[in-house]
């Protein structure tokens, strides 16, 4: 794809992202994150998205990037344990990915070491990510993602029983963490602590509460404490939409990298732009509508390879990611509903000839948010979960009892 120069910043400056001003600030010297035996030569990181954060999508964007951290979408432990198909086509990573990169989520400390174990004695990944900041309800009314570091022995136990069992194998294990379930209930700092006490090499902190969910804008603050607070490394994550709010954040904060979520959804080539702001330069990827419908296009044809040649679950798949990559283009509504109807490869061939290559990426959505802001009417708890900060025999026995939908997707 051509680049260009999309910024108009002095080198000096830095675009606050969040106010669109320029603020005097020193740049940020970026340095590599060693995780242990992994090396991160560039300090970015996919977040794992489920539903989009799938081998193709990882491979598209580290093309863009080749020496990040790409993430894969967050496997449930219990049904990795459990050998659910689903689960272990998410567990697989193609030849070209450099660092085979996994995210688990559980309650029960015992199953989330089972499926640690199955990680390593199966050599699935280099390194395993542990989910503690997912806000969504079906997550967070089990005690899972964002809810479970209020309970810190539960939190304590799940990281010692992985890092003890990925340890043995010198794979390194990080944590996903949210500032906290609400403002008057926040965990980052205890959960960074015990992260770092449990032998985690990294944490990385989205700056908002479980109540926040994705409306607003992310406390970038909180991830600057977290950074005074800890000597592991720190990750950013919240609002990251350009390369210029990478800059922003690390010069605000002192993080030692930044991890990417909604802002790359249609946009893979963020991690050049990123990659290139890092090493001083003020590239930028633009590119025009031909470009992105060779993205696109490739992107179909890895999803086929991930459904084992099956061209309607490929293309089903790839149209959330079709609306994604289209977001600004002036391409009418028929043709996005015409991609919308797609059932197989040469149906979205025939779509993409009969747009103009040469449409220029709009500038008025260069480096604009993306994705649904969602805001939680209501953070789904169980019954006294804010009761006490450690669990009672009674809680751990309704948390770890065999559900099976644990199991399934």
């Amino acid at each position: 794809m051509p680049d260009s120069i999309v910024t108009t910043c002095e080198e000096s400056d830095v675009l606050d992202p969040r106010t669109d001003a320029v603020r005097p600030s020193v740049p940020p010297i970026i340095k590599p994150v060693d995780l242990g035996p992994v090396h991160v030569e560039t300090p970015v990181v996919l977040s794992p998205m489920a539903g989009v954060t799938n081998w193709p999508f990882r491979v598209i964007c580290e093309s863009y990037g080749p020496d990040g951290l790409y993430v894969a979408e967050m496997i449930t432990a219990r049904a990795l344990v459990a050998r659910n198909p689903k689960a272990l086509r998410l567990c697989h990573f193609a030849p070209s990915e450099n660092i085979r990169s996994l995210q688990l989520y559980g309650v029960n400390p015992a199953i989330v070491e089972q499926a640690a174990k199955i990680v390593i004695d199966e050599n699935m990944a280099d390194h395993v990510d542990l989910n503690f900041g997912c806000p969504v309800p079906k997550v967070t009314r089990r005690g899972g993602g964002s809810a479970l570091p209020w309970k810190m022995d539960l939190f304590r136990e799940i990281i010692q029983r992985v890092v003890k069992v990925c340890d043995a194998a010198n794979v390194p294990v990080t944590a996903k963490i949210r500032v906290g379930i609400d403002h008057e209930h926040e965990t980052f700092l205890e959960a960074g602590h015990i992260a770092q006490e449990e032998g985690c090499k990294a944490v990385t902190l989205h700056a908002r509460t479980t109540a926040e969910y994705y409306g607003g804008h992310s406390d970038w603050s909180r991830i600057g404490e977290l950074v005074e607070a800890l000597d592991i490394p720190v990750f950013g994550n919240g609002d990251i939409w350009g390369a210029n709010d990478a800059l922003a954040m690390v010069a605000e904060t002192g993080c030692a990298g930044v991890a990417i979520g909604r802002g790359c959804q249609g946009r893979p080539w963020l991690f050049a732009d990123i990659k290139n702001a890092f090493a001083g330069s003020e590239k930028r990827v633009d590119p025009t509508l031909g470009d992105v419908c060779r993205v696109v296009e490739r992107h179909a044809e890895l999803l086929i390879e991930f459904y084992d040649g099956d061209e309607q679950m490929a293309v089903h798949d790839l149209r959330k990611h079709i609306a994604w990559y289209l977001k600004g283009f002036p391409v009418g509504g028929s043709t996005r509903r015409a991609f919308m109807e797609c059932e197989n490869l040469e149906d979205v061939r025939t779509e993409i000839g009969k747009l103009d290559p040469d449409t220029r990426f709009p500038e008025r959505v260069v480096d604009k948010p993306r994705g649904r802001v969602r805001f939680a009417k209501k953070v789904h708890l169980p019954y006294g979960w804010l009761e006490s900060r450690e669990t009672t025999h009674d809680e751990r026995q309704a948390l770890f009892g065999d559900d099976p939908m644990d199991a399934s997707y």
